[in-house]
């Protein structure tokens, strides 16, 4: 009898692993959903606490990180006297104190608690940094008009996981190069056109100011700030100790700055490398909530394909080095385009790369990767490409809100 092998290769599987795997948690959280909405049915109750009514503006912060991005924002609406809703899912948030008279702040928890509240807004308009909208596990609420979804960094806007932002009705851009890529992803995928609105970028403006006020070292050693993304193809899980034993050895002082998101996903990950260079007096790491003091502090960045490389480059004008960009993009929206984006373009003009067999020479690597006129001058017109409006992010963000308010209660 004649049989027939079926054979997938590792990519595929991996990808309709994850599909099945997304369709699984889709299907629990629908029905998750759906029993609480009984409950509060048959209770009388029209939704969770806090929510019974409509808001006109409800702010989401999905973590400590983005608490420099909506400060500001929080700030204006309080100045102008615009009551707002602030959910956080941050025990620590700044704004949970905060003495504001017109802002509401609450704590919701995180992950499913705070998704599954938030699923059962009532609001006219509702801003947020997370991804994935009507994707996983943070639904559309029907009782929600409008979804504004600001960029938390000033690189691509196709760097999120697949699907990242295709269900929100706005996207409130760092700047303008952003939405040709936007653009070229609705038309493939058939999606509506989503309001895209050149703002700025609130956190930078934020973080220029708080840079400004940290004073000098007295003593500085030289410093080297490794910042990298976080998954399989960032440096931290690729390299490992092949990066850093070579920096270790320098003598040179080695701030690691993991991305926040490692401390969730690869903690073993991070476990292993703490304690490899636990003895080194030279190697410190770094998790606090703001990135300003390590760069402040830093000579050079070591960095991937993080928008953190652009944070860098526009507050501090110091040098940059790369390890290749040789990311799998199939996990993220970018990966759809038919060009390469901005953010790996830019980082060949306005950083150094640096190549896997160059580690064991890091030391020279370093010290001959000079800044040169030609990178200052690249780094100056990428500056004005992507932070636009510098200075006025959250006013312009606040004015995009009001304004799209206004359109739902006119009569």
């Amino acid at each position: 009898m004649y049989q027939m092998t079926l054979y997938i290769d590792p990519g595929t599987g991996s990808m309709l692993f994850s599909i099945l795997i997304g369709a699984i948690a889709t299907l629990y959280f629908l029905l998750k959903a759906a029993i609480i909405k009984i409950k509060f049915v048959i209770s009388g109750k029209r939704g969770l606490q806090a929510a019974e009514t409509a808001h006109p503006f409800v702010i989401y912060c999905e973590g400590r990180q983005y608490c420099n991005l909506f400060v500001p924002i929080v700030q204006e609406f309080e100045q102008r006297k615009i009551p707002l809703v602030y959910y956080t899912s941050a025990q620590d948030d700044p704004l949970l104190s905060a003495e504001n008279k017109y802002v509401a702040a609450a704590y919701i928890g995180s992950g499913n608690a705070a998704f599954a509240r938030l699923n059962l807004l009532e609001a006219d308009v509702v801003l947020m940094t997370t991804p994935g909208l009507q994707v996983y596990q943070l639904k559309r609420s029907k009782k929600v008009r409008h979804y504004a979804h600001i960029l938390h960094a000033a690189s691509d806007a196709t760097m999120y996981r697949l699907f990242g932002i295709d269900y929100y009705d706005s996207v409130l851009l760092t700047g303008g190069y952003q939405k040709h890529d936007i653009r070229e992803l609705e038309t493939q995928r058939g999606l509506p056109h989503k309001e895209l609105v050149t703002v700025g970028c609130p956190y930078l403006d934020t973080l220029a100011q708080k840079l400004r006020d940290i004073p000098e070292e007295t003593q500085h050693p030289f410093t080297v700030l490794v910042s990298p993304s976080w998954g399989a193809s960032a440096i931290l899980a690729k390299y490992g100790e092949k990066l850093l034993d070579p920096l270790a050895q320098t003598g040179w002082r080695i701030i690691i700055r993991p991305h926040p998101q490692s401390k969730k996903s690869e903690a073993a990950l991070l476990g292993r490398l703490t304690e490899r260079y636990r003895q080194n007096s030279s190697v410190e790491w770094d998790y606090s909530a703001d990135n300003i003091y390590a760069m402040k502090k830093s000579d050079v960045m070591i960095s991937d394909f993080s928008g953190i490389i652009f944070d860098y480059a526009f507050l501090c004008d110091k040098p940059v080095l790369y390890v290749s960009q040789d990311i799998d993009l199939r996990p993220y929206d970018a990966d759809d385009l038919d060009h390469e984006i901005w953010q790996f373009t830019t980082l060949r003009k306005i950083g150094r790369e640096l190549k896997e067999d160059q580690f064991d020479a890091i030391q020279h690597v370093i010290r001959t990767a000079a800044d040169s006129t030609e990178m200052q001058r690249a780094r100056e017109q990428a500056k004005e490409e992507a932070w636009q409006h510098i200075g006025q992010g959250a006013a312009r963000t606040v004015d995009f809100l009001v304004q799209k308010q206004q359109e739902f209660s006119a009569p």
